[in-house]
């Protein structure tokens, strides 16, 4: 492997890279699971026909005969279907599940696809791929990772996003385990000294001059917001203006009985019961944290956990799930081994 891949646009950009070097490169597709399989059916790696690569179906199993088919599919200029695991040709290359997956080749796909794709992921609206026979093509956000007729149809989620909102070693902690993770963070706080830290870091960070001059930020459906003060008085006013915006997730630290004291300083401020309701009523995986590092956790992992559930495409219906014998059967027209 020669690149890591934190997230699915990842591979996108090694692809677009590729060819401003002048580098002919490879996507290859999860396209059926057959079994269990360590990646869910859309997932990808990239392929240079230098021997570059990006991603993983594995860990380690399949990677190098990968990158070995994805070179010849290129010399072809061809795209392929090819099962790896159980029912391979390749009877040295096994999957430790035990499984079978089917693994779509596409050489040289369009640069303009890609390049639309991306610009839709990066403008926060996602974005789409159909891999066909006849080429590659750039797709709406809506449409379902799968087969359908000949296509192999590819959805890219926007990227998380997550807000976070206080001040101390919980603000810090919390957006450094986000970024860590891959999300795009975004930290806010009173004290310029946590500004600097996370700035430092390379995370954006912005100064909140006064309790009363909202954030500058333009929400959306992926959204997350986590508030991190250990008093009320910056809530009053950054909480209602959270909830008034686009998000899947918005909470605040605190105890029971602090729960239930914001909720009532939210109604006596004017917020009615609809917005309440998004507010979460505690945050976190893990209960009872007593460290800024272990709440971080607790905090991350449960946002993405929300998000992740609202963007899977690990229950992909029967028909979008074709295995090699269904793509053999069906007449999909890539070359098959």
């Amino acid at each position: 492997m020669t690149g890591l891949a934190i997230r699915p646009d990842d591979i996108l950009r090694f692809v677009g890279a590729c060819a401003d070097e002048g580098v002919a490169a490879a996507l290859v597709t999860l396209a059926a699971i057959e079994g269990s399989s360590p990646r869910a059916i859309g997932a990808q790696m990239a392929v240079a026909e230098d021997g570059r690569s990006i991603g993983s179906f594995s860990g380690g199993c399949i990677e190098a005969a990968v990158v070995a088919e994805a070179r010849g599919v290129l010399a072809a200029d061809r795209a392929k279907l090819v099962r790896f695991g159980a029912g391979s040709p390749y009877i040295d290359v096994r999957l430790p599940c035990g499984g079978g997956i089917d693994l779509l080749f596409t050489p040289r796909p369009d640069r303009a696809a890609i390049d639309a794709a991306l610009a839709r992921i990066d403008a926060r609206q996602g974005g789409g791929l159909i891999l066909s026979p006849r080429g590659v093509h750039a797709a709406q956000a809506d449409v379902e990772t799968g087969w359908s007729g000949d296509c192999f149809a590819l959805r890219y989620p926007p990227r998380l996003r997550i807000v976070a909102i206080g001040q101390g070693e919980d603000l810090i902690a919390t957006a450094r385990l986000a970024q860590f993770y891959g999300a795009e963070t975004l930290a806010f706080s009173p004290l310029p000294r946590d500004v600097a830290a996370l700035e430092c870091q390379g995370i954006a960070a912005r100064h909140l001059a006064t309790r009363h001059r909202l954030p500058a930020l333009r929400s959306d459906a992926s959204t997350a917001f986590i508030f991190l003060f250990h008093d009320r008085d910056w809530e009053e006013t950054l909480l209602p203006w959270a909830l008034a915006q686009p998000a899947f997730y918005i909470g605040a630290v605190g105890s029971p009985r602090a729960q239930a004291a914001r909720r009532g300083m939210l109604a006596a401020n004017g917020v009615d019961r609809t917005a309440l309701a998004a507010l979460r009523p505690h945050v976190g995986l893990i209960p009872s944290t007593r460290d800024p590092a272990t709440l971080a956790l607790s905090i991350v992992a449960e946002i993405v956990e929300i998000f992740g559930a609202g963007t899977s495409v690990a229950g992909v219906s029967r028909e979008h799930g074709v295995t090699a014998s269904d793509a053999a059967k069906r007449q999909i027209p890539f070359g098959h081994d």
